[in-house]
């Protein structure tokens, strides 16, 4: 079942999701500065292309350093990126088929807003990650 979910969202807006989160991470890598920002958005845009399977969980490391860049990534990409996600879902909620990938989209919404101190692993060793 996952993997016709995943085939369905690739179709249907995955790639478009991961298209935005893509161009994010290469406009981050732009700046020295920001270029942790360009390796969490390709990360994210990697997990937006196959969602299904896999899950975020906190980094048990994740200090100060996150909150801040979360913050300036916020100002940066999150909102944009979490706009997307909503428009997407809220075109795919219209059909029955699309409400699994409407909620998907909404899951996504935490993570693209606040990407540092996050892991993404799949669902299977999510109590290894923990």
């Amino acid at each position: 079942m996952r993997i016709l979910l995943n085939i369905i969202w690739l179709i249907f807006g995955g790639l478009w999701l991961a298209l935005g989160y893509f161009v994010a991470g290469v406009l981050m890598c732009i700046l020295i500065v920001t270029i942790p920002f360009g390796i969490a958005s390709f990360r994210i845009g990697v997990y937006a292309l196959w969602p299904f399977g896999k899950t975020v969980v906190d980094k048990p490391t994740a200090g100060v350093g996150s909150l801040i860049g979360n913050v300036i990534w916020l100002i940066l990409a999150g909102i944009w990126l979490a706009i997307g996600h909503i428009v997407s879902a809220i075109a795919m909620a219209i059909t029955i088929i699309g409400i699994p990938l409407a909620i998907a989209n909404l899951k996504m919404i935490p993570i693209s807003l606040m990407p540092l101190g996050k892991d993404i692993v799949d669902v299977d060793r999510r109590d290894i990650a923990l």
